[in-house]
């Protein structure tokens, strides 16, 4: 299931004509969303740090691949290039990014939406962490609104489509 939602992810992305930027290998969830973006008519952009290209996870069959130093450096890249954050189902390479791209909303350094792709529940336990800090004060409700969530892939790009309308050119 998990697949197959990385996979109508990866479709309806190059439906819409987007382009994907993603963390730039060929392998696991990330590899499967950029393989169905290109197969759907849609650009794809990577950007990977030198060592993991080196062990080659890099996707040379991808529109373009940026090659960086570090996973800073690559966090700090896909942000500049993207519109928008969503994460699917990972690990802990995929919460660092999401708490990263959430926390420069909620900083002000940035006016992106974030988004959470629930698949199957995945999230469940670290929305209900989150729902914690928010009713313990950690949280203010404006930060925690910041980050949309849902099980429907075309809701959470139906969202970011409006969101990124509304916003300034400037950014």
């Amino acid at each position: 299931r998990f697949r197959s939602a990385a996979e109508e992810t990866g479709r309806e992305i190059g439906r819409r004509g987007w382009t994907l930027v993603y963390g730039g290998a060929h392998v696991g969830l990330m590899g499967v969303v950029a393989d169905a973006a290109l197969r759907a008519g849609g650009r794809v952009t990577g950007v990977i740090p030198r060592f993991l290209y080196d062990r080659e996870v890099g996707h040379d069959g991808i529109t373009s691949l940026e090659i960086v130093g570090s996973l800073t450096e690559r966090k700090s890249r896909m942000g500049e290039l993207s519109d928008a954050f969503l994460s699917l189902p990972g690990g802990i390479g995929t919460l660092d990014e999401l708490f990263e791209a959430w926390s420069w909303s909620q900083v002000g350094l940035q006016h992106k939406p974030s988004g959470l792709l629930n698949v199957a529940g995945y999230y469940d336990g670290l929305l209900a962490f989150v729902d914690r800090a928010l009713a313990s004060g950690f949280m203010k409700p404006q930060h925690r609104d910041m980050l949309a969530v849902s099980a429907d892939v075309r809701e959470l790009l139906d969202r970011f489509e409006a969101s990124v309308r509304a916003r300034p050119a400037a950014e």
